[in-house]
């Protein structure tokens, strides 16, 4: 039988991302395992980074660091509410690519996703970071789908 010791629970803050919470919290006793929270700055795309100067760019950069920073720390009082001690990290990069890295770099047995349900032509296009974890992430990805 597989053992989970490390969960990787990443989380864009949202509404949506709290079962998923509710899922890590719950796996996490019930396995005795560890819970690492990460959020992913989404970095602007070289089309709008052009737009800026780079002085600036890196002070709007850094505040958006700090704003995710303090809610992270909101956030993770609110699921967490130091029922298990976990760790906390924000990063800047595309999601889903910084969530594959991070958990393979640190051995993570499971990664806890959110989904926002988006359908149709809105999946298409804003795409989904939750589906590329699953198709791509060599770490076993649960999915939870807001509402559950």
């Amino acid at each position: 039988m597989k053992t989970i010791n490390k969960i990787l629970y990443a989380t864009d803050f949202s509404e949506s991302s709290l079962p998923a919470g509710d899922y890590a919290l719950t796996l996490a006793k019930l396995a005795g395992a560890e819970v690492h929270v990460l959020h992913v700055i989404g970095e602007f795309t070289d089309r709008r980074k052009s737009r800026i100067q780079p002085e600036s760019m890196a002070l709007l950069e850094r505040e958006v660091e700090i704003q995710a920073f303090k809610e992270m720390e909101g956030f993770c009082r609110e699921v967490f509410d130091e029922e298990i001690p976990y760790t906390t990290e924000v990063v800047m990069g595309h999601p889903f690519e910084e969530i594959i890295k991070i958990a393979q770099q640190s051995a993570f047995d499971l990664i806890v996703v959110g989904t926002h349900g988006r359908t149709g032509l809105e999946r298409v296009f804003v795409g989904s970071t939750a589906e590329r974890l699953v198709r791509r992430s060599p770490v076993a990805v649960l999915t939870v789908r807001s509402g559950a």
